[in-house]
């Protein structure tokens, strides 16, 4: 159950001076398109589940394991019958470089399963169910020991993916070079997140980590799992959708602070993210506003 939700974004209901939330959840519910700036985690136990996320759809077996990133829309719908996690951990108060390139990994969506992730799975999903016991256990420092498991699940899945990139290669100074690459891209990302309402490009920041854009693109895409454009724009929608939530900043306002350089830029890129353009989320995060009261404004 969504317990506060203000038009399509969600207060998560933690508990009182934390920053966790857990559901174990069997009510046949689903729960309308929504947001919040905590990950969300999906496990089902018992049936499946279906989540409907920035337009594609995410079929959970049994077991399987839905990571979503912050900020990102999502719809969820439960079957008749059915059991499962639904966790919700904020981060937003741990801040490393390291977080910020398994968050750049695991965004949008990330799906665990055994055929996937065969090397994390087991682990992953073991963590899980920890998560699950430690919360309703009530055993003392339960917040800190729920939360380093869900880091280590976010480095499971960083460390596989390295793995899964680099299958087939030869050993002999593959773990070296996996590891000075990551901890370029540690670095790069961590520029990216200080500076992606800047005038970035791909040419000046991949002369600034030492590489040609060519190599640079292999890299970025090998090492983070998206493009260097996908993620700046990424992190641009991510901070323009805290601006829309104040009406009084226009959108044309919200595009250039985001670090768009045209007003079109930012609404094709923002409707290809979200589904929607900014004006139509604004109205379904604040439905209380008439409609085309925005459209005044601008």
């Amino acid at each position: 159950m969504i317990h506060k939700l203000s038009g399509i974004y969600e207060t998560v209901d933690f508990r009182e001076d934390e920053q966790i939330c857990l559901y174990y959840n069997n009510e046949y519910e689903n729960y309308p398109p929504h947001w919040h700036t905590s990950f969300e985690v999906l496990m089902p136990i018992v049936n499946g589940y279906r989540a409907l996320c920035g337009g594609k759809d995410y079929y959970l077996r049994e077991g399987d394991i839905l990571l979503i990133g912050p900020c990102m829309i999502h719809e969820l719908f439960a079957p008749e019958q059915g059991e499962r996690i639904i966790f919700q951990p904020c981060l937003s108060h741990i801040s490393t470089k390291e977080l910020n390139l398994l968050t750049m990994i695991i965004n949008p969506v990330t799906l665990i399963t055994p055929e996937g992730y065969p090397q994390i799975y087991d682990r992953v999903k073991t963590l899980m169910l920890e998560i699950k016991e430690e919360y309703f256990g009530g055993a003392p420092y339960q917040e800190t020991i729920i939360m380093s498991k869900f880091l280590e699940i976010l480095a499971c899945v960083g460390r596989g993916h390295v793995t899964a990139h680099t299958a087939g290669q030869q050993e002999t100074g593959v773990n070296s070079r996996q590891k000075e690459y990551v901890e370029k891209f540690i670095l790069i990302t961590d520029y990216i997140n200080n500076h992606f309402t800047e005038d970035l490009s791909l040419e000046g920041v991949a002369a600034q980590a030492g590489f040609s854009k060519f190599h640079f693109s292999r890299l970025f895409k090998q090492y983070t799992d998206s493009t260097f454009y996908k993620y700046l724009n990424q992190k641009r929608i991510e901070f323009a959708k805290t601006l829309l939530q104040d009406p009084g900043v226009s959108v044309t306002e919200v595009a250039f602070k985001s670090g768009f350089s045209s007003l079109s830029a930012f609404l094709r890129m923002f409707k290809l993210m979200n589904n929607c353009t900014p004006t139509e989320f604004r109205e379904m995060y604040n439905p209380t506003k008439p409609v085309g009261w925005e459209s005044m404004k601008d």
